[in-house]
């Protein structure tokens, strides 16, 4: 399912963060490779624990650094003790996919059409709306915050949002180093929302403009 995902033809956020790299390259980024393995961790043992094997330390039968994956134990510990996330993970979809064909959008008065896709750490079907997780580095809620705007998270939950047609919507980040759960809580009102709105909405005109309404084989990721 995940590699089929990444293969699909529509554009998504991560297309969108291919993009702002190559139009403005970040100097003396490190290599996120490891980061991105150890989310895919948390969000497996939250959302999908049929790929985590607890005996071998294993994700997908590949074996976890000890003291990563028991880290990443306290912190899945962490969030199930959170009220909300675990309110929040009742009865949700776990790495749902949305598709949207033809999506209309418009930037700066130019209207466009582009075919979007995104996954969902978690989806509630009956509440309409649903939300992400991020493991951080960050120890207090302020240096969530920054943190999300930095990685332009904002944008991400903008682009999910409007994608699905969601009210609502909540970024979730659990500490990687003191283990404190963090959560900011969105909607179409929010600052967050609109700033990360108007950072989508850029980029995916640029797309447009440069490669058409979708992916193709512009690039691999």
């Amino acid at each position: 399912m995940t590699t089929n995902y990444y293969r699909l033809p529509q554009v998504s956020n991560s297309d969108l963060s291919w993009l702002k790299n190559q139009l403005y390259p970040r100097e003396n980024i490190s290599d996120p490779t490891e980061a991105y393995a150890f989310g895919s961790l948390i969000d497996a043992m939250l959302t999908e624990p049929a790929r985590v094997d607890y005996f071998k330390r294993t994700l997908d039968g590949k074996r976890v650094k000890k003291e990563l994956f028991e880290n990443a134990v306290k912190m899945k510990q962490a969030f199930r003790r959170d009220e909300f996330c675990a309110t929040l993970t009742e009865n949700s979809d776990g790495q749902k996919i949305s598709i949207a064909h033809d999506r209309e959008y418009n930037h700066r008065g130019f209207p466009f059409t582009l075919d979007v896709r995104c996954k969902w750490d978690i989806w509630r079907e009956d509440w309409g709306w649903g939300g992400d997780i991020k493991s951080t580095t960050a120890q207090t809620q302020k240096e969530f915050e920054a943190a999300a705007l930095y990685f332009d998270y904002d944008r991400q939950r903008a682009f999910y949002m409007d994608l699905q047609g969601a009210e609502r919507d909540v970024l979730i980040g659990i500490s990687k180093v003191n283990h404190r759960v963090f959560k900011i809580f969105i909607n179409r009102e929010s600052e967050f929302y609109k700033r990360g709105q108007d950072k989508y909405l850029e980029l995916a005109f640029r797309w447009y403009l440069l490669f058409g309404k979708n992916k193709h084989e512009q690039h691999n990721h």
